[in-house]
């Protein structure tokens, strides 16, 4: 009977499996064309915030472990499990923003493409994720390595407040003096977090007055000379300025040779002031002593949020199959990336790349403190196997795997927002430093003690 009303309570979608439109709904719970195997007793399709106490419930009373979905984008489908409750919260998508104050309060469905125009359009920006179509719920809780981070921190550095439901049911508020144990662990915990967060409180930026990049492109063979380079001039750029290498497929404006090389990529963008200002902070990429070998450049060219999200479509198109690890390591980004560059060469897709971001958080470790998110090295490496065929699954995720390693012997953790959570027990462990897992594991048997939440996906 208390089954019944709990299930009349809640104003959104009940899908259940078996149901007839329970494997279309279930494909669309992960952004990746490559679906896990894993099948959730039941589905919730949050109508509203009401609706999660009572999904909570529900599952309680069923004995069903809940996870959450947001916007879906995890590679790995971390909230895809087998055996319970999948929580979606994809309907949540309001956002207010309140100029006077310099604060939003958004639900954890809002993407950074919805999300950065909006805030542009009152002065104000955010270091919303590189991709354009991820949610903020899945973001924020794992950190957020976004938009000048190297500034800014990790975006849940401006998160000031959360509201979330606990395993209990209870909807609670949670920042520096609310509950301020879980409010830590709402800053970093990723998937494996014991709460449902409904709202994020955000602390707004300033709208740089100018976005500009300067992007260079030489081939492989150079990856040696380019990272070195790369890695020394770094020290020059102020921290508004993003610099990242890429190794992968020449893309198609770059060159008119069939077929496109391989190349290493420096690409760096600068969020200043003034345009003037910009120039003058991208400076020191334009000493490059060695410029003239580039099959590629663009020195200093403006650009805006809209064309980077257009970039990241461009390299993550939706509905690709992916598969993507990451890892910290206290070796240099050379040695890290000599290794990595012959697996690129023998990539099976020519889509796959690997990324490295030169400082991907904040050389501030002010910006660092007070948060589950954890920076567990001076470099940082993700590659990314990226392809169509559903038969070429096995030897591109091999790929991936073959890349990681060659490289996870010189590692010093990962981070949980894109490892690689099926590909080995540890890996959510190697997420955190020591102190802060015990912390969280310590943190979950206080509020989730009857394991309501599933906890890290593991293989």
């Amino acid at each position: 009977m208390r089954d019944r009303e709990l299930a009349r309570e809640i104003e959104g979608e009940l899908v259940r499996r078996g149901d007839a439109g329970y494997e279309a709904v279930l494909a669309g719970m992960v952004w990746n064309g490559l679906k896990p195997e894993r099948f959730p007793e039941l589905i919730v399709r949050a109508a509203s915030e009401r609706d999660v106490p009572a999904a909570i419930g529900l599952a309680r009373s069923h004995g069903l472990r809940i996870a959450v979905r947001a916007g879906g984008h995890s590679w790995c489908g971390s909230s895809v499990r087998s055996d319970g409750m999948l929580i979606d919260l994809s309907r949540l998508r309001r956002c207010e923003i309140d100029a006077a104050s310099a604060t939003a309060t958004v639900q954890p469905a809002v993407t950074g493409s919805e999300l950065a125009p909006q805030l542009a359009e009152r002065g104000f920006s955010f270091p919303t994720g590189h991709c354009g179509s991820v949610a903020v719920g899945g973001y924020l809780l794992s950190g957020g390595l976004g938009w000048n981070s190297g500034a800014l921190g990790p975006a849940c550095r401006s998160v000031q407040e959360v509201e979330a439901v606990t395993a209990d049911g209870e909807t609670v508020r949670c920042n520096k003096d609310e509950n301020p144990d879980l409010f830590w662990a709402a800053r970093g915990a990723g998937p494996g977090f014991f709460a449902v967060v409904t709202r994020f409180h955000l602390r707004l930026h300033r709208l740089p007055g100018a976005v500009m990049s300067t992007t260079y492109a030489f081939p492989l063979a150079d990856l040696e000379e380019v990272t070195n380079w790369a890695v020394e001039t770094a020290h020059e750029l102020k921290p508004t300025v993003e610099l990242s290498l890429v190794l992968a497929t020449a893309a198609r404006h770059m060159t008119k040779a069939r077929p496109r090389p391989k190349v290493i990529t420096v690409m760096a963008t600068a969020f200043a002031d003034s345009r003037e200002q910009a120039v003058q902070d991208l400076g020191p990429l334009r000493e490059c002593p060695f410029a003239d070998r580039s099959l590629f450049r663009e020195a200093g060219e403006p650009t805006s949020p809209d064309a980077l999200y257009a970039a990241s479509r461009d390299t993550w198109p939706a509905h690709r199959r992916y598969a993507a690890d990451t890892l910290w390591s206290e070796s240099g980004l050379g040695t890290l990336l000599s290794r990595l560059g012959h697996a690129v060469e023998s990539a099976p897709s020519d889509n796959s790349l690997v990324l490295a971001p030169v400082s991907p958080a904040s050389h501030n470790e002010e910006l660092l403190r007070d948060m589950a998110f954890s920076v567990l090295g001076s470099s940082y490496v993700v590659p990314y196997a990226i392809w169509d065929d559903p038969a070429e699954d096995d030897i591109n995720v091999r790929w991936l795997r073959d890349a990681m390693g060659a490289v996870e012997p010189l590692g010093t953790g990962h981070y949980i927002a894109e490892a690689d959570l099926s590909a080995g027990p540890a890996r959510a462990e190697r997420s955190y430093t020591a102190r802060d897992w015990r912390r969280l594991q310590d943190l979950r048997a206080r509020y989730d003690p009857e394991g309501v939440f599933h906890s890290y996906l593991t293989p």
